[in-house]
């Protein structure tokens, strides 16, 4: 039986799978972990990073053997991925040269800002060009010492086989890709290496960044001493050949099927993102717009928003705390259904309410701080249904603002995938989000199985002869899901929404800048 290994670094959990030919997940593992904040920095220590690994596998090993009834010694193919972007400079040892710096770090401003305008692209702040152009800028005394530059998933990848190789996904968190080469633009290269040429570093920018491999390439074997780091008691062997390592975003396209030109995947949470794949770059240089690749090297525009359900909870424990006052208990899952319902009988223009999830800033509609803030007309219809059909809106207004970029630059997207809590009352997250998103959505019976599995899909991919496309295709063929389209109605109301919410941002910015 062929089987396949997945394993995904994220921020809070390290998660592993083991799924066969059919994508049927045999058996899983995980390890929770947590990031510290070191000297100003986020990070995890080296020590947590191999340890995770090796706690992540022994869970996996032990429900492999306890399911299948036999130890987990081999799989058919086996990859990595992790949590995006990030720092990790190695010195010739393929030592660390500092602590892996995550994404989440916000120090590389000036250095975003300044690749910004020099590249006429968009490079955003934790993109691994902003970490060590932000060492340049800082002075930093280990940047002349670095023989390798990669990520989290690149470095476990590298550990493990020796090969310093990534995925193209993952490598679009690391540097601009030119996408009809699946490899680092060329041209904004050599305008990084003439601006940094007066330091006279030893080495070049391609000269330390990984080589960049599309999804189904050979990316090498485990080595024997990969295999001690994943497994210390020894007993999974060497030699399974190992995918590309991959990012979470990229992993995210595959477990939803988001690959394809046209296609895409947003997901509704506490943050809030979507990915469109698009079949040219924009015309135009837009701040607001992440671009990135799927795993096959494809465009691809990310759309983020970093608050959406969190105010829609805030709100919703509130109405409970007033219903238990009543003498009336309902779960979580009643209260959410019984509102979101309710918002499908509000007025086109939520009778004049219009709300603000913002619990921080959101670049994509121009603010660097928020604060929670609703506002209602004098004459505002005040009920149940136009209150909680504005939080609805205002859960994805962000995102609908930031589609409107693309679809000012003719992004044309035939449908989207949805997954996450804000999708979980039927029919009322999809309709919201098709009309927000300006496409059918479609909703997967399990929403997919996460990033661990997505990478298991990819080293599943290595040495298929047909498309990455094709092959999700004939995964997903029989997966149980429901698509459903905004009527014009929900259109309608959804444009009048976000023109009042773009109206009253002024009102929202001096809120942010007032203590209270």
């Amino acid at each position: 039986m062929n089987t396949y290994l997945g394993l995904e670094f994220g921020s809070t959990r390290i998660k592993a799978v083991v799924i066969d030919e059919k994508a049927k997940v045999l058996a899983s593992g995980s390890h929770t972990w947590e990031n510290t904040l070191s000297d100003g920095l986020f990070t995890y220590s080296e020590a947590e990073i191999w340890e995770g690994l090796r706690s992540c596998y022994r869970s996996l090993a032990d429900d492999y053997e306890k399911k299948l009834g036999e130890p987990l010694t081999s799989v058919t193919a086996l990859g990595f991925s992790g949590m995006m972007h990030g720092y990790i400079a190695l010195d010739k040892n393929g030592d660390l040269l500092v602590p892996f710096r995550t994404w989440r770090n916000t120090n590389t401003a000036e250095a975003a800002d300044t690749l910004t305008k020099t590249f006429g692209f968009n490079i955003p702040m934790r993109w691994s060009i902003s970490h060590l152009y932000q060492c340049i800028l800082d002075g930093d005394e280990h940047v002349k010492n670095i023989d390798y530059l990669t990520t989290l998933s690149g470095y476990v990848h590298y550990k493990l086989t020796g090969q310093r190789v990534i995925g193209v996904g993952e490598a679009s968190g690391m540097f601009p890709i030119d996408s009809s080469t699946t490899d680092y633009d060329t041209r904004l290269m050599q305008k990084f290496d003439t601006l940094i040429a007066g330091k006279n570093y030893p080495w070049k920018l391609r000269d330390i960044l990984p080589r960049v491999l599309p999804a189904g390439a050979d990316a090498g074997v485990l080595s024997p001493d990969g295999a001690k780091l994943m497994d210390d008691g020894g007993r999974f062997s060497s030699g399974i050949p190992v995918c590309p390592p991959e990012g979470d975003a990229g992993t995210g396209m595959v477990a939803t099927n988001s690959v394809k030109v046209k296609t895409g995947n947003v997901s509704a949470g506490t943050s809030a993102f979507a990915m469109v794949v698009l079949e040219n770059m924009p015309a135009q240089l837009h701040t607001e717009i992440d671009m990135v690749t799927t795993p096959a090297g494809a465009p691809v525009a990310m759309v983020h928003a970093n608050t959406c359900t969190s105010d829609i909870n805030a709100w919703a424990g509130l109405f409970g705390e007033f219903a238990e006052a009543l003498g009336v208990k309902l779960s979580t899952g009643e209260l959410m259904t019984m509102l979101f319902k309710k918002s499908l009988e509000g007025d086109q223009d939520c009778g004049g309410l219009v709300n603000y999830n913002f619990l921080a800033g959101e670049p994509v509609v121009g603010l660097n701080a928020g604060k929670p803030l609703f506002v209602r007309r004098s004459d505002a219809a005040m009920n149940l249904a136009n209150f909680w059909k504005s939080q609805v809106y205002s859960a994805v207004a962000t995102l609908a603002a930031g589609m409107e970029i693309l679809r000012a630059e003719n992004a044309e997207i035939t449908e989207m995938c949805g997954h996450g809590g804000y999708f979980k009352t039927p029919e009322v997250g999809q309709r919201a989000m098709s009309a927000a998103m300006g496409c059918p959505i479609t909703v997967m019976e399990n929403a997919g199985e996460g990033g661990a599995w997505g990478m298991a899909l990819l080293a599943a991919y290595t040495k298929k002869k047909c498309s990455l496309g094709e092959y999700l295709d004939e995964i997903f063929a029989n997966e149980k899901k429901l698509t459903l389209s905004a009527s014009e109605e929900d259109k309608r109301d959804m444009a009048a929404y976000v023109t009042a919410y773009k109206n009253m941002l002024t009102a929202e910015k001096a809120a942010s800048e007032v203590s209270l």
